[in-house]
């Protein structure tokens, strides 16, 4: 009976495998019972084979970037450009017929076919069935960098589509999506909290206030922040102070985003007060205090957690969880020295008792008259002998004190991982009854050319980055806290015709 149920089941477990199989077969043809197409990581041939695969009658033609006509002949011979005979009458017009053309851009690492770093779409509608294509095509390019999309008619719908497909390229960090208005607004989705792009430019996409306030609440809000975002470009769009002050609001706990730029919008002198106040030290709301409380016991609760016996001489919650008692260290480090200063000492009033009876034993045979010469010579070979040997125990025992100071440090430090650190939980300063941070000194790129900003604005600004820079020289060596480097104010259009300000 035990046999045959174990065959029962072992032809059972056979018919799920089989049945199993037979689904992936299934999954590896498609409706004219062909095998599924498996990419080689050539774009043009894996791209014109999945677009007439999915049934597609015009597809675009897959080209190489042309470059620049100084990357094109060495600089001895640019001069002689015009001397060479070229077809100048038909390149031209194949190039004026083939620009208005739907055409895939890309532009190679070196002349392998498959190391193609960056694409240009440019000029034509890319609907869903050829998002289905990029979605099998684009992470088969283990080089691909970056995605350049102008005008290419996508909707809120599509663009979903599009955010989906960017996980499966881990190599792909930059993203311009330019001249592509969103119904929606849904630009804020590339730059949420598990977003992996660092450069996303959003240039000419009538973006406003409502949607800068999306943008801002995915740059960092209470609970979360964006910890990817290197860049962000939003220039020649319709923000407002308003929406100024929603981009401020999201910069006030986002230690990521180095460059931004609100160029050619309508942006006014509240909105860079807003802005700058964010770089200067600011007070945090009531919301925000109790949600820095909330973190430093939960921070405090941990630490105790791991090690409690290095908390039970802490005296504040807020203090540092690097830094330890040097009380501790202390007693060590004196126990130490007080040990091997005793086991040294001890050999040295041996040899003073010896040459004290050596000096006796001297005096009793040569009369009286030599016993204080004697004695003379005995006190100046005890301080002959005494003076090295305490010179060397005070040496080793510092020695000894520094080496366990050291061991326990990097005991320490290999105990506590490395963390993020919440903007929160960073150093604060309580006055008047607020608690202020020292404000945003990570990004080190702003600009705000071509907008409305006067005088008042600009001594915001002067006001914010003489705050970091005492701040900077307070605090010496805090990495990744540097302070706004560059603050492009150009030219404003309204009191600033002949200030072009870059500090």
């Amino acid at each position: 009976m035990g046999k045959k149920g174990d065959r029962g089941a072992k032809d059972k477990v056979a018919g799920v495998n089989l049945e199993e199989e037979g689904k992936n077969a299934a999954k590896r043809t498609d409706q004219h019972g062909e095998e599924e197409y498996q990419c080689t990581g050539v774009l043009e041939q894996d791209f014109n084979e999945l677009c007439s695969r999915a049934g597609l009658n015009k597809i675009p033609k897959v080209t190489v970037r042309l470059q620049s006509v100084s990357n094109l002949f060495p600089p001895e011979e640019s001069d002689t450009v015009t001397e060479k005979e070229v077809p100048a009458s038909l390149t031209q017009i194949q190039s004026k017929y083939a620009y208005f053309q739907p055409c895939i851009q890309t532009e190679l690492e070196h002349e392998d076919p498959k190391s193609t770093r960056e694409i240009f779409m440019r000029g034509w509608k890319i609907e869903e069935k050829m998002l289905g294509v990029f979605s099998k095509c684009l992470p088969a390019l283990a080089n691909l960098q970056a995605v350049h999309l102008w005008k290419v008619g996508l909707t809120d719908l599509s663009l979903l589509s599009l955010i989906a497909i960017l996980p499966n390229c881990p190599n792909l960090k930059t993203l311009t999506l330019e001249g592509n208005p969103l119904a929606e607004g849904s630009f804020y989705r590339l730059i949420g909290e598990e977003s992996t792009l660092a450069h996303v430019s959003l240039r000419n996409n009538n973006i406003g206030d409502a949607d800068a306030m999306l943008i801002g609440q995915a740059l960092s809000t209470l609970k979360s922040s964006n910890k990817s975002l290197v860049s962000l470009t939003l220039s020649f769009n319709h923000i407002s102070d308003l929406g100024a002050g929603y981009i401020a609001e999201g910069l006030r706990l986002n230690r990521s985003l180095l460059c931004l730029s609100l160029a050619h919008n309508q942006i006014g002198d509240q909105g860079a007060l807003k802005l700058a106040e964010v770089l200067g030290p600011f007070a945090l709301t009531h919301t925000e205090v109790v949600e820095r409380r909330r973190l430093l016991l939960e921070k405090e609760s941990q630490e105790r957690s791991r090690s409690p016996l290095r908390h039970a001489d802490a005296k504040s919650s807020e203090r540092p969880s690097s830094l330890i008692s040097n009380t501790t260290i202390d007693k060590l480090q004196a126990a130490k020295q007080s040990k091997s200063g005793s086991k040294k000492k001890e050999p040295s009033k041996k040899e003073e008792k010896a040459q004290a009876g050596t000096a006796g034993g001297g005096g009793g045979a040569g009369g009286p008259a030599l016993a204080p010469a004697k004695k003379e010579d005995a006190k100046q070979a005890k301080k002959m002998v005494s003076t090295p040997e305490q010179k060397g125990v005070r040496g080793k025992g510092t020695k000894s004190g520094a080496k366990e100071k050291r061991s326990l440090l990097l005991e320490l430090e290999v105990i506590e991982p490395t963390e993020i650190v919440n903007p929160l939980l960073e150093q604060a300063e309580h006055r008047d009854g607020k608690v202020f941070l020292p404000g945003n000194r990570v990004l080190i790129n702003l600009n705000l050319t071509w907008n409305q900003i006067t005088e008042q604005g600009l001594k915001a600004f002067l006001a914010a980055m003489e705050s970091q820079q005492q701040a900077s020289k307070a605090v010496a060596g805090a990495k990744g806290q540097i302070g706004l480097l560059r603050l492009s104010l150009g030219v404003s259009t309204t009191l600033l015709p002949a200030v072009g300000s870059r500090i």
